[in-house]
């Protein structure tokens, strides 16, 4: 099973490098010559091109590979390359800034299979967006962080706030909401202008020490 990334950068290397311990076939799809040279210091096998060009993504192996992420800095860039996988029957994964106008994301989020925030996710998340699973993973975790979802009451003190503002209000650093679901659908990463209602599931990561206190934040006390 072999996966193409676009993009060489920070996301793309760090999805590349866990693809790669899990025994999954890479290849990565870079035009900036340094990003290159580190990605095949590191033993990847990368070609340098534009990754909107169907001759660089058919040189990467389009046609046999499972899936196919957009994960560069350009959003222009990384939906030429979802929609050249598409027509080889590729999923897709297409990176996008968490910053985003809502309308931005509903125009792609109806083309590509994933749309993911690496800002949120990181090269875990993408991983798991190329693989086609949900968002309750632990094994790409350290032993330092909890991956753990609540479910939102009526008590909830942010019953009613944006999911993109539910970061701001958990008082413990470097926890992260990860994904949102409403009731008993999949959990996914939300439209930026969704509302957390009662019955819906956030999953949270946070330092294992920190667990209580962020799940009382969302939750409420008991």
């Amino acid at each position: 099973m072999t996966f193409i990334i676009v993009g060489a950068g920070r996301v793309g290397l760090r999805t590349a490098r866990i693809l790669e311990e899990q025994g999954y076939g890479v290849v990565l799809v870079e035009q900036d010559e340094e990003k290159v040279r580190r990605a095949r210091d590191e033993g990847f096998r990368v070609i340098q091109g534009d990754g909107g060009d169907s001759e660089v993504l058919e040189e990467a192996g389009l046609a046999d590979a499972e899936a196919i992420a957009g994960l560069t800095g350009d959003l222009n860039t990384n939906f030429a390359a979802c929609m050249l996988g598409a027509e080889f029957g590729c999923r897709t994964v297409l990176r996008i800034d968490e910053d985003y106008r809502e309308s931005i994301y509903e125009k792609y989020a109806d083309e590509v299979d994933e749309i993911i925030y690496p800002e949120q996710l990181g090269g875990a998340g993408a991983k798991t967006a190329l693989l086609g699973g949900n968002f309750n993973l632990l094994a790409d975790l350290t032993e330092e962080l909890q991956l753990f979802d609540v479910t939102i009451g009526d008590d909830s003190p942010v019953l009613g706030s944006r999911v993109s503002e539910l970061d701001d209000a958990i008082p413990i650093e470097d926890a992260r909401v990860y994904a949102h679901g409403r009731h008993h659908e999949a959990m996914t990463i939300p439209l930026p202008g969704t509302t957390v209602e009662s019955g819906d599931r956030v999953a949270v990561i946070a330092k294992r020490e920190a667990v209580d206190r962020v799940r009382e934040s969302l939750v409420g006390a008991a």
